[in-house]
This record gives C-alpha cells, structure tokens and sequence, in this order.
C-alpha cells in the first residue's frame, strides 16, 4: 500500500491517522533508529523517570527485539517477573532501507499512564539512546554494564536539563495515588 509512496508521504499518512488517535507515534529517522538499535544491542535496558506531584516515578525500560517495554520499577520491585509493562513501543524497521524511516507507536496501561505521561517516556528514549553527548549515554552504559555504580539523581538531572521534565507541570499531572 505504500510501496509508491515517499517517505515524506507515509510520515504524513502515519501523522494523520495517529493524529485523531489516543496514544504514542513517531516517525524515526533511519539515521537515529540505527544509533538506538546500535546500543540498545550493547545496553538493553534503561532507567527513565517520570515526573511527579511528589517526585519522580521510575520506569524501567528492557528492549525484546524492536519492542520496547516499560514497567514501573515499584512494580518490579513487588511482583518481580510477574510484573506486566505499562507502556510498549513497537518499531517497524521494514521500510527503514527503502525509505529511510521507522514507524513507531505504543501500547500503553491507560489506567496507569497517561498519553503526555508515555510521551515523555518515549522521549527519553531518543534522549539518553540517540544523544550525541557521552555522558547522557553513558548513563545507560553505567546502568547496563556497571550497576553498582548507578545513580538515580543523575537520570532526573538529565531529563531536567534536557527540558522534558518540564512539559509534565505538577499542575497538570493527574493523581495517581
């Protein structure tokens, strides 16, 4: 169906039909999808906090495959591998040689997330997986390959100084409690 159609045309179609829709999308970029799945090989899992009214909430993010799955580190911490993910985000890399784009959209626990809320997540993941800056990826190198020496500030600081934190104003979160 879209075999004839740029990649400026599918981004458009993909744009329009998620526009009306309740949930997360994103066309990537092939050159930023190859750097994400690069280290995502090498580093599979990461650490993203959400803001709070009281804080932040952290979400642990495992890669299985192109999917991306997000589960609540408290719920990891009380259900262990029973655990389910609150927010999933499926990448569609046929079309990345052809075309040069990934699709991507998102299954998400609406009870426990809301759109903005799965959005900054997702944001996070071009964040800290497709930076230019070192010391932002290193972050998710230190979490994968030398835990012990992770610190949970140092995410928040990031997302702080990257700007995401802000677009979640606590005047704007919901309650969760």
């Amino acid at each position: 169906m879209v075999k004839d159609k740029t990649g400026e045309e599918i981004q458009q179609i993909w744009k329009q039909y998620f526009a009306t829709k309740d949930t997360v999308y994103a066309v990537i970029p092939a050159e930023t999808f190859d750097l994400i799945w690069s280290r995502a090989q090498k580093c599979p899992s990461f650490l993203c906090a959400l803001p709070r009214r009281e804080g932040y909430e952290f979400f642990v993010g495992q890669w299985s495959g192109p999917e991306l799955h997000f589960t609540a580190l408290i719920n990891i911490q009380t259900r262990g591998e029973a655990a389910s993910s609150q927010l999933i985000l499926y990448h569609f890399p046929e079309l990345k040689e052809e075309k040069g784009i990934v699709l991507m959209t998102a299954e998400m626990d609406s009870t426990f997330l809301k759109v903005p809320e799965a959005q900054c997540i997702a944001n996070q993941v071009q964040l800290f997986y497709a930076t230019d800056r070192q010391e932002t990826y290193g972050l998710v190198e230190t979490f994968n390959l030398r835990p012990n020496e992770f610190k949970y500030m140092s995410v928040i600081a990031e997302l702080e100084q990257s700007g995401l934190a802000a677009e979640l104003r606590p005047s704007q979160q919901p309650d969760t409690a």
